[in-house]
């Protein structure tokens, strides 16, 4: 940042917290080798009851890499992973690892054609899928015409306690698929006929990939960001160097401690950069417990599943999605559950609304500390301090260690702003990926080179505020213009969250003959209540200047959202350009 102020030197930076960090440029698997060795007999993962140890998860892992370079991987190939929050996931990626591959997470809930195109694209010689009626299929289907030879069939139940197990096979409860095709070899079976003597690949933790994580594609088709060891390692560790917490209420912040002592709930999907690192990779780095959640909505009503494991495992560590966080909190049985043991909670991916935040807390005692990244970083750029005084709710928080961040103009992406002015945020540090594989264009719009350095252009907007904590004002493309007035639609449905009758809101720009573009919202109301349009225009009125206001507003009993609950604004605005050029520009009338 120039002689500009550094992010160490905010009022609000944490206390001992280090400016820089070191010792990342190591392989990703050694995150498991040194918790197995530090710590053989503390649990990591635990699935329906049924737990592993680290030095557990560390035997099969080595024989997974034993049997990958026996069966024909080299350095440098991929293989797909195309499994839910499963036990064998975080086995399988460090055994890829290990064996020098290339992890390629792959969305379980991929459709045949979406996973073809991903194995296509990625090159994947292998595959890891889930023994099930339907993931199981999808994956025979997609895997056609694609280069994966060897097929991996996982089932859950020997990760299951012995008489769950029986009693689940004998009601045919444990989910399994109606056939397997012939070739196709069983998880179980491989582990048992392989050594534990994983091979001794030459990594260069700096430049080889380690895992490639395809981002939403929600600007057309997706692309997959190239993260190398060191990528993963770094954000890890400044997760650890950052996240300090009080011992007790009013206590002095300490760093968490490892070994056991905590207990990290896998409810955000893995196959994603978010719950990747920041959970199945963090809960290895400090030994903690890391419970498997493949389906986090499961329970009747949704999500009651969540707050028994929370109560029952004594959850400490909750990383989620802002839906997550706001299911919680309305969910019709919070009060019956025991939600105490959480004390730290990270959230990110979207903003968190304040009452969600409020109410959260007062259920939980934790402390909720937002954070910003992109797949394309590991994921995490900034953080806000981990306690309630320093925090700055509203903001996204502070660089974290390593990591230099600049606000660059829109148009070239070269020329920084001062401090307040919004712009591009452009990042540059050790968890910034490679690349993004095989899209030379893309890699070239998407990195710029200042002051000798190589930062990427994340697309977002922002600003730095006094105290250096970064502001997102929204998304570069989501920008809408209103007569010439740049109109954000983060603003404007922040606006829209503070009406209590608002469960999720989402603004899109759609053509106007006489402004270019108008602003449209759509809302979702919470259960139970009702409004109508006029009551929202009112309410717009006091809030918000003329251009951006919404001239129309539509109910909707439900918002599309992506897989970490980022509601689509794209999917709405293409609804919208659709149904207008048909003349119909729906039932909800426009508002003066």
């Amino acid at each position: 940042m120039g002689s500009k102020m550094k992010p160490w030197e905010s009022p609000r930076w944490p206390e001992g917290v280090a400016h820089e960090i070191s010792g990342y440029d190591r392989p990703l698997f050694s995150v498991l080798d040194e918790a197995a060795k530090n710590y053989p007999n503390s649990t990591y993962t635990i699935f329906s009851g049924f737990s592993k140890t680290f030095s557990q998860v560390k035997d099969t892992a080595d024989r997974l890499a034993r049997f990958l370079v026996d069966r024909g991987l080299k350095k440098g190939d991929r293989v797909a992973v195309f499994l839910p929050n499963i036990p064998q996931y975080p086995e399988i990626v460090f055994a890829v690892v290990k064996a020098g591959g290339v992890c390629v997470t792959c969305n379980p809930l991929y459709k045949a054609h979406e996973l073809s195109y991903q194995l296509k694209d990625a090159g994947a010689s292998m595959a890891f899928v889930m023994d099930h009626p339907q993931f199981y299929a999808t994956a025979v289907e997609a895997v056609k015409g694609t280069d994966v030879e060897t097929v991996v069939i996982c089932n859950v139940k020997s990760y299951l306690p012995g008489l769950k197990a029986f009693l689940g096979s004998l009601l045919g409860k444990i989910p399994k698929a109606d056939r397997h095709e012939p070739g196709h070899l069983m998880y179980d079976d491989v582990i048992k006929d392989s050594r534990p003597e994983p091979p001794q690949p030459d990594i260069d933790p700096e430049n080889d990939p380690a895992v490639i994580v395809y981002t939403g594609g929600t600007t057309g088709v997706p692309k997959g960001a190239v993260l190398t060891h060191s990528n993963i390692v770094s954000n890890i560790m400044v997760m650890e160097e950052w996240i300090r917490l009080e011992e007790y209420p009013g206590g002095p912040l300490k760093r968490a401690e490892k070994g056991g002592a905590h207990c990290y709930l896998g409810v955000l999907p893995w196959y994603h950069s978010f719950g990747f690192t920041v959970c199945m990779m963090a809960s290895c780095n400090s030994a903690s417990r890391l419970v498997c959640v493949p389906d986090p909505r499961a329970g009747k009503p949704p999500f009651t599943e969540v707050l028994a494991a929370i109560e029952k495992y004594k959850v400490t560590t909750f990383v989620a999605v802002p839906t997550i966080y706001s299911a919680i909190v309305n969910h019709p049985l919070t009060d019956k559950f025991d939600l105490t043991s959480i004390a730290g909670c990270g959230s990110g991916a979207a903003p968190l609304p304040v009452e969600v935040i409020r109410q959260f807390e007062e259920k939980t005692g934790a402390v909720i500390y937002e954070g910003y990244g992109m797949t394309e970083t590991s994921p995490i750029v900034t953080m806000n301090p981990t306690n309630t005084e320093q925090r700055k709710i509203g903001t996204v928080g502070l660089p974290v260690p390593s990591t230099d961040i600049r606000i660059v103009d829109l148009d070239t992406g070269l020329k920084e702003l001062a401090q307040g002015e919004d712009g591009e945020i452009a990042i540059s540090g050790p968890q910034v990926m490679k690349g993004y594989w095989n899209k030379p264009q893309a890699n070239e719009e998407s990195f710029r080179r200042i002051d000798g350095k190589r930062f990427l252009l994340t697309g977002d907007i922002g600003h730095f505020d006094e105290d250096l904590f970064l502001v997102i004002t929204d998304r570069k493309k989501d920008m809408i213009i209103v007569g010439g007035f740049n109109a954000y639609p983060k603003e404007i449905e922040e606006v829209l969250y503070t009406h209590p009758k608002v469960a999720l809101a989402a603004v899109v720009g759609v053509p106007d003959p006489h402004a270019g573009e108008m602003i449209k919202a759509f809302i979702q109301l919470k259960a139970g209540t009702e409004a109508t349009e006029e009551e929202f225009l009112v309410f717009c009125k006091d809030k918000l200047t003329g251009y951006k206001r919404p001239r129309e507003i539509e109910f909707r009993d439900s918002l599309p959202t992506s897989v970490v609950g980022k509601v689509l604004r794209r999917v709405l605005k293409e609804e919208e350009v659709k149904k207008r050029k048909q003349g119909n520009p729906g039932a909800h009338h426009e508002a003066r």
